[in-house]
């Protein structure tokens, strides 16, 4: 899990924060830089080709590796080559072109993300999803601070083009990893065939239609719909609080990170060296320290506690940077900040990840993770894309005060979804295991092949 959170990390920042990053460093428009981040809604739609990775065998790849971990490999490869196109644009008479480039990273590296967190839930047993979530992240932090400052010292001292040519190459971490790893124990095959009785049954049920139409609606229903089915059904009419929660939850944190680089390097006028020790090397000890803390706090107080915790912590520290952003540049208070900022991140991203995990149905495991990943991402991302507007017609200030107050609804819904603490539990997956595995499952229990 540390290689393949690292393996996930990598291309993140490459996308996002480092781009624009880049984008400023060149001289592209503040309006423009904020338009690319939506390069990062990608992330936040995969679960509408999360079904795929669920249900297609790749050929050939399926048969040598594993469902999981060919559709990793086959991601990362597209990561690789994405990088590597983007080594060689020059986004300022091609912006079009870095945009295309830029989409298929974002495409993979989310295509990426549905498999490693399928995996990651199968590997292992509910108990151990914080522990695999506190690894999983240490090495996500360890790519950021690689994509982060890494690319920024590459690209100080030799070229942008240099430092995505590096980061292409390193992708081969992840994909050393799929070759060593083993696959989960996890019985594919049964649940393929209760797929299939699911399918027959619905195509059943459309009778009336062609042979072939009622068939692809039975499957639509069975492999596309009833991950869905299954957890509204599951929790009823507290879905769609869970939902909305997963969707406000980081759009603090998301909305104010499209501005951040730019703000250090145009506003507050740092240098990129400056901003890569302060934000990348110290904010990445810091993070871990964070992640460390949020799994210590998760298995003494449980994770619902914590997680209104860090959904308070998020939107603090946004404030933070309102002070920042009215004071003279000062390198020892932008490190008192950020380090804040990453602190809390690590609580709520521990907590976060560990209470969506304890929600999956074995039988949908991807697509019911990307479904909760891509809610996670994708306010904030779309409303990322018009901070370049806001910074631009109001300033910094207003800018980082609003993102602050975006993180109050996440607070008090979480707050209220703490006192359903004794429903949501009698309700989870692993409360009603035996509805979602079957016996070869539970004949590996204990051995870490629960799901």
């Amino acid at each position: 899990m540390l290689f393949l959170g690292f393996s996930a990390g990598l291309p993140f920042l490459l996308v996002f924060s480092t781009l624009n990053a880049r984008l400023a460093d060149i001289g592209v428009e503040t309006a423009t830089i904020g338009f690319f981040s939506w390069l990062g809604i990608t992330y936040s739609i995969k679960v509408v080709w999360a079904p795929v990775v669920d249900r297609l065998r790749l050929p050939l790849l399926d048969r040598l590796l594993g469902k999981r971990r060919s559709w990793m490999i086959l991601a990362q490869s597209g990561v690789a080559l994405g990088l590597v196109l983007m080594a060689q644009v020059d986004a300022v008479t091609a912006p079009t072109m870095m945009a295309l480039c830029g989409l298929m990273v974002a495409f993979s590296s989310a295509t990426q993300d549905v498999a490693i967190d399928a995996y990651r839930i199968e590997i292992a047993e509910p108990r151990l999803q914080a522990a695999l979530a506190a690894t999983y992240i240490f090495g996500y932090r360890l790519a950021l601070l690689v994509a982060g400052a890494g690319a920024l010292y590459l690209a100080e001292f030799w070229s942008w083009q240099v430092s995505y040519e590096v980061m292409a190459v390193l992708m081969g971490v992840g994909a050393l990893t799929v070759l060593v790893i083993r696959e989960p124990a996890v019985n594919h095959h049964s649940v393929a065939e209760d797929l299939a009785v699911t399918v027959a049954r619905e195509t059943a049920k459309r009778a009336h239609l062609s042979p072939r139409v009622a068939r692809l609606a039975g499957w639509f229903s069975a492999a596309i719909a009833g991950p869905f089915v299954d957890f509204f059904r599951r929790y009823r009419e507290l879905s769609l609080f869970i939902l909305v929660l997963v969707a406000l939850y980081r759009i603090s944190d998301i909305s104010m990170g499209v501005m951040a680089n730019p703000f250090y390097l145009t506003f507050m006028g740092f240098s990129k060296t400056e901003v890569a020790d302060v934000t990348k090397i110290f904010g990445f000890f810091m993070t871990i320290g964070g992640s460390i803390l949020g799994g210590l706090l998760v298995v003494r107080y449980g994770v619902r506690p914590i997680l209104v915790a860090g959904a308070v912590l998020t939107a603090a520290t946004n404030l933070l940077f309102v002070v920042v952003a009215q004071l003279p540049p000062d390198i020892v208070l932008l490190a008192v900040v950020v380090s804040a900022d990453n602190l809390s991140g690590g609580i709520a991203n521990v907590a976060l990840i560990a209470w969506l995990s304890s929600m999956t149905s074995a039988s949908f495991t991807a697509t019911q993770y990307a479904l909760f990943s891509s809610l996670m991402t994708l306010p904030g991302k779309f409303i990322g894309g018009f901070s370049g507007m806001v910074v631009f017609n109001y300033g910094y200030t207003e800018f980082f005060f609003i993102a602050a107050v975006m993180g109050v609804p996440a607070i008090l819904l979480s707050w209220w979804l703490m006192g359903k603490g004794e429903r949501l539990d009698a309700l989870s997956p692993a409360t009603n295991s035996t509805e979602d595995v079957g016996p070869e499952e539970h004949a590996g229990e204990g051995q870490g092949s629960h799901r």
